[in-house]
């Protein structure tokens, strides 16, 4: 099994970090791109999935760049993820490739299901907000740290 997040999803997540980290809106893709070492050429592909999914908002303009929509606490990893790759949740069987109808004969399919809810339950409990204060008390303790250092 595999548990691991697309490039898209994984620049969404920093750039969304980022922008629940600083103190003003709106903030240029040049230093979203920086800060977060996501290459630039990407990260307008980034922030349109996030906009078209409600969670940023695009200023226009000299001064403009991008805002969280909401309040960072209302973000969750699971809204990031779904608005980048879509639903994450399976409807084809773990053990053939077939779909899922829930056949109770079928002894995996109930622990696969716990398994899957926990899961999901976890990214939609993790906010955006809780992370970005994760992230400052650590950068107070050590020191900023780069994306590199977080992929860990």
């Amino acid at each position: 099994m595999r548990l691991q997040l697309t490039k898209r999803t994984d620049y969404a997540i920093r750039a969304c970090l980022h922008l629940a980290m600083e103190d003003r809106c709106p903030i240029s893709r040049r230093r979203i791109a920086e800060k977060m070492s996501i290459p630039d050429r990407f990260l307008p592909q980034v922030m349109a999935d996030l906009g078209r999914a409600g969670i940023v908002a695009a200023v226009n303009g000299k001064n403009g760049g991008y805002c969280l929509r909401s309040d960072p606490a209302a973000l969750s990893l699971l809204d990031l993820i779904e608005a980048v790759e879509g639903s994450g949740r399976r409807h084809a069987c773990a053990v053939r490739e077939a779909p899922c109808d829930g056949d109770p004969a079928c002894a995996l399919h109930p622990v696969w299901a716990e398994a899957q809810a926990a899961f999901f339950d976890v990214l939609a409990g993790a906010s955006i907000g809780e992370l970005a204060a994760r992230q400052r008390a650590a950068d107070q303790l050590v020191g900023p740290q780069g994306p590199e250092r977080m992929q860990r």
